[in-house]
């Protein structure tokens, strides 16, 4: 009795995701339980509400109430928006925004915040000392007073939650009038801790389908599972733990061609990571009878950073095209909107300087700038329409967390969207469709987007031991500086032999997965298509095959799910 207990506690070190047993002990149970309910719909929703929360319970512990919070509040909020008109139904848009934002930002930015008072006023304050004691009385245990516990896929869910409130004050879909549908549709345990992010009017329809998977939609959620789990552990862990932690944990320590190669590693690392994850989610869902949107389409194919963004982590691209760009006006120029999230995203920064001093200057800076915009109108006009793409990637960033290195390489991207914009309007049309220029366009697109990874790897956790650590601004900062240092002047005497020799092995599973992702579309679609059509034992003994090849890497050691912790 008590051994079974323990299997329903929630255990951080060892949370329910997809690269562990127990997972698949449990989506067995989750599809019995569906089997039985699947011609009763609402029966069904309830009982997917309920071992979605089940999911989450085990991957963040008491955090599930703060799904339960976001789920309950705007369920009850879209119902109330639909019965007013005019400023009453946007004071209830309002209201939903900002309990998520609340929400949001004191988990992942409280502390930013109390550190950044705390040096400017010179006090001690810790964000957690009030809760932490509540929850102690409340709950019987702690938020830990030295650190804010991240509730995993936080900034996932709740951004579902604002579409949903957006589109149903858009009137663009209708509000959902079953509780456990509405959290079902928030909570969908194979999406819930890293996406996709699933729109309402997507899959809210969807919900109240009949079931309908036939041997060709099981087979290739099938393919979706495999792919994703050899993607996670043979192309993501086992390029991490053999190249890429051992360089970014001491840079300085290895060589510029050392360096990078594990920027390389690291961009096939968080690619297969990812996707991995998401392939996954996808094949579980089809599996229940339910589509999730593709969020990857072979980014590194892209020939610029533009197009980049539209191939990279496709459905959180989309909200912020969609909920913040256009809003703020979109290329056509800038809107009361625009200047709300410019004083947000500088408010960030501000606080982000380590002295007075620095927040003055760059003050008086902005200050010169705004002026100058202000007295030449002509300037105004083409900055502000060319602001708006740089501030929605910048305050992507800003959605990885509250760190130098997530603004500088969003403010990065946000540079390479704007030149895209720029060289689409200055080059010669001929030369959209010129072999030589794509490829060109390819390598150096891959190249910018690898190098803006410094920053982004620099600022990520790890392991599980610190997935939910605050950000060591400071050491973040000067780790990304070591690997640039190196990979600048870190070439002299480099053991070229050596090097590739003894990488061999993580070099030639790097070079396999790249190899993979250039493949062309067409033939991955017969490839998948051919796995559809085989014969049930031969997709079964294709599947165990899979299997026993993950599990040697896993046994070299597992990671989490690089977004995690975002």
């Amino acid at each position: 009795m008590t051994s079974w207990l323990e299997g329903l506690m929630y255990d951080p070190q060892a949370p329910l995701t997809f690269t562990r047993g127990v997972f698949w002990i449990f989506l067995a149970a989750v599809l019995s339980g569906f089997a039985l309910l699947e011609r009763r719909i609402a029966a069904r929703n309830a009982f997917l509400f309920a071992v979605s929360l089940f999911f989450y319970w085990k991957t963040s512990g008491w955090f599930f109430l703060i799904l339960l919070f976001s789920t309950g509040t705007d369920w009850f909020i879209g119902l109330r928006m639909q019965e007013q008109e005019g400023a009453r139904r946007k004071a209830w848009l309002g209201l939903s925004l900002a309990l998520n934002l609340i929400v949001l930002g004191y988990f992942k930015y409280a502390y930013f915040f109390a550190d950044s008072c705390n040096t400017l006023l010179g006090t001690q304050f810790r964000p957690t000392d009030v809760l932490g004691e509540l929850s102690n009385a409340w709950l019987g245990t702690s938020l830990r007073v030295d650190r804010i516990l991240l509730p995993v896929g936080i900034s996932f869910f709740t951004f579902q939650t604002m579409s949903y409130a957006i589109d149903v004050y858009r009137r663009e879909i209708e509000p959902v009038r079953n509780p456990f549908d509405f959290g079902f549709y928030v909570s969908f345990f194979p999406q819930l801790v890293a996406g996709p992010i699933v729109r309402a009017k997507e899959f809210i329809p969807q919900i109240y389908r009949p079931y309908a998977v036939n041997r060709a939609l099981f087979g290739l959620g099938l393919f979706w599972i495999i792919n994703g789990l050899l993607k996670k552990v043979w192309l993501a862990d086992y390029v991490a733990l053999n190249l890429v932690d051992r360089v970014f944990a001491d840079p300085v320590a290895y060589t510029g061609l050392e360096n990078l190669l594990a920027l390389y590693g690291y961009s096939l690392q968080v690619y297969a990571d990812f996707s991995g994850y998401t392939d996954m989610a996808i094949g579980i869902a089809l599996w229940m009878g339910f589509e999730l949107p593709v969020n990857f389409r072979s980014p590194y194919k892209a020939r610029n950073p533009g197009e980049f963004w539209k191939r990279w982590h496709i459905s959180l691209s989309t909200w912020l095209r969609d909920y913040l760009y256009i809003p703020m006006g979109g290329n056509r120029g800038g809107t009361r909107f625009t200047w709300i999230m410019t004083a947000i995203a500088l408010g960030f920064l501000l606080l982000m300087l380590p002295s007075a001093l620095s927040r003055w200057v760059t003050l008086g800076v902005l200050a010169g700038l705004g002026g100058l915009l202000w007295a030449v109108p002509a300037w105004r006009t083409a900055f502000v329409g060319q602001i708006n793409a740089f501030l929605t990637m910048l305050i992507g960033g800003l959605w990885h967390g509250a760190s130098w290195n997530f603004v500088l390489w969003g403010g990065l991207n946000g540079l390479g969207v704007w030149w895209t914009k720029i060289w689409s309007r200055v080059r010669p049309a001929r030369w959209a469709s010129r072999p030589l220029l794509a490829v060109t366009g390819i390598f150096l697109t891959f190249h910018f987007i690898t190098f803006t990874r410094i920053w982004f790897r620099a600022g990520s956790k790890t392991s599980w031991d610190t997935l939910n650590d605050g950000h060591t601004l400071w050491e973040e900062w000067f780790t990304a500086n070591s690997m640039l240092a190196r990979l600048f002047h870190g070439w002299s005497d480099t053991p070229w032999g050596a090097i590739f020799q003894g990488y061999a092995p993580v070099l030639s599973v790097i070079g396999l997965g790249y190899l993979i992702h250039f493949v062309p579309e067409t033939w991955k679609a017969r490839y998948r298509a051919a796995f559809q059509g085989m014969s049930l034992p031969v997709q079964v003994l294709l599947s165990v095959a899979a299997i026993a090849i993950a599990w040697q890497a896993l046994r070299a050691g597992m990671q989490p799910f690089i977004y995690f912790q975002f």
